[in-house]
């Protein structure tokens, strides 16, 4: 079992600035995915961005050129720079990741963290 738990959230003003962060269990290097959801009031959970073992990373059309996702491999982090915030951004973010176990593919969620952006 891989444990996720997210950090950074907050309230934040329309224009600004918020990093957070989910620090894994798990050695990173032994995670497949690693990537941040987010959940608006009345919508479904949605892709933000994503980065593999590789380093290739995924970004939600919405979010290119003001998010920017980074794994650090030393401290187990997934980590997600957000500039220019817009009040659209606000949701619950939350840490995915997954590996695979005997060629099962595992899926692990953080509980969430709360972004608010207000204008």
């Amino acid at each position: 079992q891989v444990q996720l738990v997210e950090s950074g959230g907050g309230l934040v003003q329309a224009g600004g600035s918020l990093g957070l962060s989910c620090a894994a269990s798990a050695r990173s290097s032994a995670l497949n995915v690693m990537a941040w959801y987010r959940q608006a009031p009345g919508k479904q959970r949605a892709l933000v961005a994503a980065v593999t073992s590789g380093g290739t990373t995924n970004y939600a059309d919405s979010v290119k050129g003001r998010f920017t996702i980074s794994r650090d491999y030393a401290k187990n982090t997934v980590d997600l720079q957000m500039n220019s915030l817009k009040p659209e951004d606000t949701a619950v973010y939350y840490c995915y990741a997954d590996r695979f176990q005997a060629a099962t593919l595992k899926t692990y969620w953080g509980r969430g963290t709360q972004v608010t952006v207000s204008s």
